[in-house]
């Protein structure tokens, strides 16, 4: 019996043998390195990004095929054979019925380029144009995702809760293009972003909480199942912005506006599991308060920010703005759970 939980643990011994066969030689961080300028590419070295992204789906590829080698052969005629005599035959792989699951994943993203935006009234009316945000899904803490999926009798529609915990940094010690005023003075029209920020980044994380409708096709055979999805929700980032001149930083978890994506995957299903590979589109627009605060937990930053909106109160330092635009690679597994008595749909 394999456990599910520990699926991604189980794919490390067969990375370098995966990578052999895809071409791609060295030592692991020689593997993982070509993931991480997947967060640093910019707009003008799109051929970097794109290779970087290939790479990523092919490693993702290549876990998945490791984890599939491993897990016993279902088709096994003689053990099957053995197993019948003694009244233990395992069951085939059904088609998909009503179902529901659980299961977790890593990945790599792409943000592309976006303005962000300082304002606060008689203060600061600023733009910093195309932030080139890095990702650097691999560092600490990690690029990580999570979800509950709900299929329907048929096996074919269903629904899923999904969190995503992403991240997303300003370069400070790259030059960039400003426009407008900061404490009421005119900003030079290239700077580096460290000249007037200390901290620019939602890296605990620029995270996205989505409800989604899902739809399964037809697959090549009862275990590989294509899907796809749709769905929108809220942003929920630990925003930490440090203005140079301003007093304190703002670290904190805060509702930053709504967010939305699209998914395609490949899902390779086992008695009572799955593995899968999925790229995912996402769209998150911030306007996130610069309060000045230290946060703790997302439930009392929440109610802190609540409070502050329930009674007028503007953020001392103004608002930050910006929208994430961003591709995302990842893998991951799930464990499915079955009510008890139900018949699996017809394939």
């Amino acid at each position: 019996m394999v456990w599910y939980g520990t699926a991604v643990y189980e794919c490390w011994p067969f990375w370098h043998e995966a990578a052999h066969s895809l071409g791609i030689s060295g030592d692991m961080d020689m593997i993982a390195q070509p993931l991480r300028t997947l967060g640093r590419s910019s707009p003008l070295n799109w051929r970097g990004a794109l290779l970087s992204l290939d790479r990523a789906a092919a490693v993702c590829a290549a876990t998945l095929i490791a984890v599939a080698a491993a897990m016993p052969d279902e088709r096994d005629d003689i053990g099957n054979a053995a197993r019948g005599a003694m009244g233990t035959a395992r069951a085939p792989i059904s088609a998909p019925g009503r179902e529901t699951a659980v299961g977790a994943y890593l990945g790599a993203p792409y943000h592309y380029p976006s303005d962000y935006k300082l304002q606060q009234a008689g203060r600061h009316d600023a733009t910093i144009k195309k932030v080139e945000w890095y990702t650097l899904p691999f560092d600490n803490p990690l690029y990580y995702g999570a979800r509950i999926q709900q299929w329907f009798a048929n096996g074919r529609t269903g629904s899923m809760i999904d969190f995503v915990h992403s991240k997303a940094y300003a370069p400070l010690q790259e030059d960039a293009k400003f426009e407008g005023t900061i404490d009421g003075k005119p900003v030079p029209e290239s700077a580096k972003i460290g000249d007037f920020f200390k901290r620019l980044e939602f890296t605990h994380g620029h995270n996205m909480l989505t409800l989604n409708g899902l739809v399964r096709f037809a697959g090549f055979s009862a275990r590989l199942l294509p899907y796809a999805g749709l769905g929108a929700g809220i942003s929920l980032p630990h925003s930490e912005m440090h203005l140079a001149t301003d007093p304190a930083r703002t670290y904190e978890y805060q509702y930053a506006g709504p967010t939305a994506q699209a998914l395609f995957g490949i899902e390779f299903r086992t008695r009572t599991g799955s593995v899968f590979l999925e790229y995912k589109f996402t769209i998150a627009d911030y306007r996130a308060p610069v309060t000045h605060r230290d946060g703790s937990w997302l439930p009392i930053d929440m109610w802190s920010q609540f409070s502050r909106w329930w009674s007028g109160t503007e953020p001392p330092g103004g608002w930050g703005e910006t929208r994430l635009t961003s591709h995302q690679v990842v893998g991951g597994f799930l464990v499915r759970f079955v009510p008890a008595g139900t018949a699996a749909a017809a394939p």
